[in-house]
């Protein structure tokens, strides 16, 4: 399952990087005689100045806190502290699920999504790095599983993490997890200046559909994103790709507890990608399309995963075996959305799928 997990953020990358380099490129080669092209490029301005950009300062604003208040646990680990410490991480990791989408141009550039949220993080690694005092947090694929949210879940809320931090060996243990969140400032603070940068006129003006064009990314990542949703974060440790064996420890955030809050501020992200908020989104497009019909559907569906995710009883980890039925729900009703995007939604727009799915489970 893990090799499994791995392969997907190989491709998911590569493929990022690829469309990074192909929306630079087509930026100025929007087709003459485009009918919809001020509808999109005030389209792609909304997304880029009321979702993409505020979600990045949001982060930036959020890591920020969390720092502080984990340099204080840090210098002063106690069972009290520990637990102040646990809503700002999660309000900085629930943060992460509102840009993750957003996982092309600068973000894709510094690696963002991989370096900081590869999950499960793999925990003989790190305490090997720990330990020896050896390792190297740049180097993509290889160090994905050893850094980011699921990293500082395990190292602070794993059952022995606060006897563990409060030993007088510790200082390797708590210098290893300051250069982790050091590093998720650095690229938080690189990709939200890109975006503030020249990137935001990159992206608004690619307004074709082709691959490469910024519809067409926006497209392949909100189908990404419902896929890892019905994927790695629900399927997968629930047993949909280990014959029913239930990993739960497998999960977004299982030492935390807080994998269902982080699935429901992850599908409440994809259906604001989708309609844009408040503003003109995907949604608007495909009635500008005549496909008002499709576009009801789809909202009604974003409605039904919503309750399904949310009638799962806290923690998620848990519901894997002890409310099997209402899990295995809301697997079935996410597939019929991702069904509804990727195929239905993708062919009205003239959007190509180019990202490699989580076939089999």
């Amino acid at each position: 399952m893990i090799k499994k997990k791995l392969g997907l953020g190989i491709t998911l990358m590569m493929a990022a990087i690829a469309i990074f380099w192909g929306c630079s490129k087509s930026a100025d080669s929007s087709s003459t005689g485009d009918v919809n092209k001020d509808f999109k490029i005030d389209m792609l301005t909304r997304y880029a100045d009321s979702i993409i950009i505020p979600g990045y300062a949001d982060l930036q604003t959020k890591l920020n806190q969390f720092d502080d208040s984990l340099n204080a646990f840090l210098d002063n680990p106690t069972a009290a502290s520990q637990q102040a410490l646990k809503p700002v991480f999660a309000r900085a990791y629930v943060s992460f699920q509102t840009v993750s989408l957003a996982n092309f141009g600068p973000a894709a550039s510094v690696l963002f999504n991989g370096y900081t949220n590869s999950f499960p993080c793999n925990k003989a690694a790190i305490e090997t790095a720990i330990q020896s005092g050896i390792y190297q947090l740049n180097q993509p694929i290889a160090s994905d599983s050893i850094q980011g949210f699921p990293a500082l879940d395990y190292l602070l809320f794993e059952n022995s993490a606060l006897q563990q931090l409060a030993d007088t060996a510790a200082a390797k243990r708590k210098q290893y997890i300051r250069n982790i969140i050091a590093l998720m400032k650095t690229r938080e603070d690189n990709t939200l200046s890109q975006w503030k940068g020249s990137y935001r006129n990159t992206f608004i003006n690619a307004t074709q559909t082709n691959v490469g064009s910024s519809i067409g990314y926006l497209i392949n990542q909100l189908a990404f994103e419902l896929d890892a949703l019905k994927g790695p974060r629900i399927g997968w440790p629930f047993g949909k790709r280990s014959n029913g064996i239930v990993f739960a420890d497998k999960c977004e955030a299982y030492y935390s507890s807080i994998s269902r809050e982080l699935a429901l501020a992850n599908l409440n992200s994809i259906k604001r990608y989708y309609t844009g908020g408040n503003g003109a989104g995907v949604d608007d497009y495909l009635v500008k399309l005549d496909k008002a019909s499709l576009n009801n559907e789809v909202l009604a569906q974003f409605d039904v995963v919503i309750n399904a995710l949310t009638a799962i009883p806290n923690p998620l980890s848990s519901a894997f075996t002890l409310q099997p039925i209402t899990v295995d729900n809301a697997y079935k009703e996410i597939q019929k959305l991702l069904t509804l995007l990727k195929t239905d939604v993708a062919s009205a727009m003239a959007v190509q799928v180019t990202y490699l799915d989580n076939d089999g489970d």
